[in-house]
């Protein structure tokens, strides 16, 4: 493959190009010297395996053409990839907002490989005997918003001949096309398309003799038409192979090839009709099609596993008519079939095989009309006589399963499961309901009696373990059965579906009507074949899904709204929506206890947490936060709202942060791995939105002045949400707490709150948990008097062992960790802000910094010595953490003086007063003044 000009230069200069708006004069001539050099040593043949946008911005440096530079790499931030496509014959490049930019034509001409297409499957779906696919197909940057339809096809192609048969195409809309596309420039939504097989074509296939068509989409675009096969759904019944059976003995194999989707025909002169467990044998019954030699042996293999039986032919049935099939048997010893079954939850597939006196082998194709089946078979394990997409017979021995084998929704919304599971295997299992990414789980009330099992679900009130019930968030979420006193997840059994039923789903249905809104749609679907989950809608409404919906109502929708008189409405942004918590709830707890008369609007994300009843809840990004953000009169955030945002005259938007420094913050952060020069420069104009910024401290005041560049008025009132250590129902609280909690009485409760690491992510990119605590070892020698209230960062997403089992308390959904804070006799942490806030409880602190050095001069790097100045001993190892718990006595007498220092260092003010001052800032001047300021 030929090296582009990228591959050529060092990440250094490559880092220079990406943030070449922030980059000094040194550094764009050594950027300009490369690439200028490179061009001259090898020819512009370096730009061709570019993709068109880079290619500009190569050759703009090369040129030496800084402005012009600028201005590309800001749009292409905005949106990466993305341009405008001049020219019907001869299509060239056109940079949104720089229609002028002066561009040769070998630069900016596009060839077929700079314009993708993309073609995906959506859905499938069969009208009586007619095959439906539904989906969307798309050249990049050719949205084709009048949705011509001359020239659209699609078309069958064999494999191997190439023969192609063309199909009818209609054309459709489909949103999932611009929200998937993941841009924000151009609408895919014309772009849908749906492709019908009839029963008549479906014969036909059938009748041409067995082989592998695969569905293709053309779409006219410059330079002719566009073609290209049509891709797999992830996940889904769209994502699974369906069989079809047909009168003459053929069979439609509707799936997937490498990803492909077509459709597969298959005539096999041998299938399995039963497979049994009879008196300790496995008794497969295959029928051969007249006039086709038998096979000889029947195998099963697995690794270095192989079993072979005789096929031995049956007589046929006195006085069967049926004269289309001979039949044969073969039989498999049970014993010698799960000899070297693992334990636990281990599944051991089989490969089950058809071979002939030559040993060729043919797969084991299934017979319409075959029956799975189970069999249990020592303590725990069962075989598997199972099926796959495909319709090929599968053996395995596994963990017993809890098989679904009814699906019903009441007319309440409530969600009802009901299948098989044997009750020496139920017995001491809970169901839990797990989220596939989130990795947040829910305990579901479960019904067993007489082998069966019934689990209800309300999806819009799902129990927790430690916590309120709460919706299910948007997500896929899976089922389990888990012995109760499980530590953790590792052994849990999935809950899937009864093969024969897979043809039922999606199953798609609306919920449990919601206070002041709409039943939400929720869809039971599978993947891995039989694994059932369940899946919320999102959110937000298709109009307001995905980047290209965002910044329409951004662009037209919010500034619209902007024109409209202010209302006296307060919005509410805490973490991005996540939480109903922080300093902006207790700016919402004064308002409502002085009674201003203002409505109060809370922003719920996806996550779907818990918010207060008395409030409105808008969605984060949804048509009504845009409207509530444009014209409420006030505006209270913890987090930045984005650099789009401009407070309008009148408006007044408190940022009241969220933590006092200790690990490096914004511009400070230059010259770490965790630096964004871009982001550093656009922080005056994202403070610059702000009436004021909510400072705790004297030490917090200098460094955000300074790492957050911001001009403006910072109000150094101390942190409303640090009023609750000072209130005089604190202890009313406390009690309120441990009560919602179910707290045991007379253990102490240890809060562990740690930060996120950078560096731990998932492949999904979300924080991993990296957990250190030897949670087991921990209870062993703690958990008859302590208790361990585990609450992850809102970031991290991860089980915590043995939570449920009497001393770890998953707390992280809890709303507030202020009311956490308040039932804690001690906090261990290591570099979050927590510190500081717990600070002002006098309580002790225990600090597990098992990664300090590398967290210290390489992640994010420190403000101040830690190891001199923290108020607590500073812990490498799980076992030491352990002790010092047990020791605490000794350790807050060892650190009083630093802990008296510390707490005069970082938190004054602390007078509880911090809030009263805060909304006292936040009314002056405006219709609700106050006329006092008592607290």
């Amino acid at each position: 493959m030929a090296q582009s000009l990228a591959d050529l230069t060092s990440a250094g200069v490559q880092r220079i190009l990406r943030f070449f708006p922030e980059s000094s004069q040194a550094e764009r001539e050594e950027l300009r010297a490369t690439a200028r050099r490179l061009l001259d040593t090898h020819g512009e043949k370096v730009l061709t395996p570019l993709r068109p946008v880079e290619r500009v911005l190569w050759y703009l440096a090369s040129e030496g053409r800084a402005e012009d530079l600028v201005e590309v790499v800001r749009g292409q931030r905005r949106d990466p990839g993305v341009f405008l496509v001049a020219g019907a014959r001869r299509p060239r490049l056109v940079l949104p907002g720089l229609r002028s930019l002066a561009l040769p034509d070998r630069i900016t001409a596009l060839e077929r490989p700079d314009l993708k297409m993309t073609a995906q499957l959506t859905s499938v779906e069969w009208r009586g005997d007619d095959l439906v696919w539904g989906g969307y197909a798309f050249v990049a940057n050719l949205p084709r918003p009048s949705g011509r339809t001359i020239g659209r096809f699609a078309v069958l192609e064999h494999a191997d001949t190439g023969e192609r048969i063309k199909l009818r195409l209609r054309r459709t809309k489909n949103e999932e096309a611009t929200a998937a596309s993941g841009q924000a420039l151009h609408c895919y939504d014309r772009t849908g398309f749906e492709v019908a097989v009839p029963a008549r074509r479906l014969r036909e296939l059938a009748g041409r003799g067995a082989g592998q068509w695969f569905l293709s989409v053309g779409i006219p675009g410059p330079g002719g038409a566009y073609e290209t096969r049509v891709r797999q759904r992830e996940v889904g019944t769209a994502g699974h192979n369906q069989v079809r059976h047909l009168a003459d003995g053929s069979r439609l194999v509707v799936g997937f090839t490498k990803d492909a989707v077509g459709i597969t025909v298959q005539q096999p002169p041998v299938e399995v009709e039963s497979c049994t467990v009879v008196d300790g044998e496995l008794v497969l019954v295959a029928r051969v099609r007249s006039g086709h030699k038998a096979p000889t042996t029947v195998s099963v293999v697995e690794g270095e596993t192989r079993l072979d039986s005789p096929l031995t032919a049956l007589s046929a049935p006195s006085g069967s008519a049926d004269d289309a099939f001979r039949r044969y048997r073969a039989v498999f010893s049970l014993d010698r079939l799960t000899a070297d079954d693992p334990p636990g939850i281990k599944t051991r597939q089989f490969k089950v095989t058809f071979r002939g006196a030559e040993g060729r082998g043919q797969a084991a194709h299934l017979a319409e009309g075959f029956t799975t089946g189970r069999h249990r078979f020592a303590a725990g394990r069962e075989l598997a006589v199972h099926r796959d997409g495909p319709g090929r017979l599968v053996l395995a021995t596994r963990a017993v399963r809890a098989v679904v084998d009814a699906m019903t929704v009441t007319d309440a919304g409530e969600l009802v499961l009901t299948g098989a599971y044997p009750r020496e295997e139920a017995a001491g299992k809970k169901v839990v309901l797990r989220h596939g990414t989130r990795f947040e789980e829910k305990e579901l009330p479960v019904e067993m009696a007489d082998g069966r099992f019934t689990v209800r679900i309300d999806p819009e009130a799902a129990p927790q373990v430690h916590g309120p019930a709460l919706p299910l968030c948007p997500g896929r979420w899976y089922l389990f059965f888990r012995d109760v006193d499980a530590w953790d997840k590792s052994e849990d059994v999935p809950v899937t579906l009864r093969p024969e039923q897979v043809g039922e789903l999606p199953l798609r249905f609306n919920g449990p009507q919601r206070a002041g809104g709409q039943p939400r749609a929720f869809t039971v679907d599978r993947r891995n074949f039989d694994r059932i989950f369940i899946e919320p809608e999102r959110l937000l409404a298709p109009d307001e899904h995905g980047t290209y919906r965002q910044r329409i109502l951004r662009e037209a929708h919010f500034h619209k709204q902007r024109k409209l008189p202010l209302r006296d409405a307060v919005l509410y942004l805490s973490f991005g929506g996540k939480q109903f918590s922080d300093s902006p709830r207790f700016v919402y707890d004064e308002l409502v206890r002085r009674g201003v008369a203002v409505e109060h609007i809370w922003t719920q994300d996806e996550g779907l947490p818990e918010m207060p009843a008395e409030a409105r809840v808008v969605g984060w990004g949804s048509r009504a936060w845009y409207e509530a953000l444009a014209r409420s009169r006030y505006v209270v955030v913890n987090t930045p709202v984005g650099d789009w945002f401009v407070t309008r005259p009148g408006q007044k938007v408190v940022q009241t942060w969220h933590g006092t420094p200790l690990k490096k913050v914004g511009k400070d952060l230059l010259g770490s791995p965790q630096s964004s020069p871009a982001y550093i420069a656009g922080l005056p104009h994202s403070y610059r939105q702000f009436d004021f910024v909510v400072s705790p401290n004297a030490h917090t005041t200098e460094i955000m002045r300074r790492a957050y560049s911001i001009e403006g008025e910072m109000l150094e009132s101390g942190y409303p949400r640090n009023d609750i250590f000072h209130a005089a129902d604190r202890d009313i609280r406390a009690a309120r707490v441990r009560e919602q909690l179910g707290l045991p009485e007379g253990k102490k409760v240890v809060l562990y709150a740690p930060t996120w690491r950078e560096d731990q992510r998932h492949a999904s990119k979300l924080y991993k948990l990296d957990l250190r605590i030897d949670l087991a070892a921990a209870q062993a020698e703690l958990g008859h008097d302590h208790v361990l209230l585990f609450r992850k960062h809102s970031s991290v997403h991860g089980n915590v062992p043995g939570a449920g089992q009497g001393f770890v308390w998953d707390v992280t959904r809890y709303p507030d960790i202020a009311d956490l804070y308040l039932v804690a006799d001690v906090l261990i942490t290591d570099y979050s802000s927590a510190l500081f806030d717990f600070a002002h409880s006098d309580k002790p602190m225990l600090f597990f910094t098992y990664d300090l050095e590398h967290y210290r001069d390489t992640l994010r790097g420190l403000y101040f010595d830690f190891t001199t100045r923290a108020p607590g001993p500073l812990l490498e190892t799980s076992e030491e953490l352990v002790k010092a718990l047990r020791g605490l006595d000794a350790v807050e007498a060892e650190y009083r003086d630093k802990y008296t220092r510390f707490k005069k260092d970082f938190c004054e003010p602390r007078d509880g007063q911090a809030t009263v001052r805060v909304v006292d800032r936040m009314l002056a001047g405006g219709p609700h003044t106050p006329a006092s300021t008592g607290g």
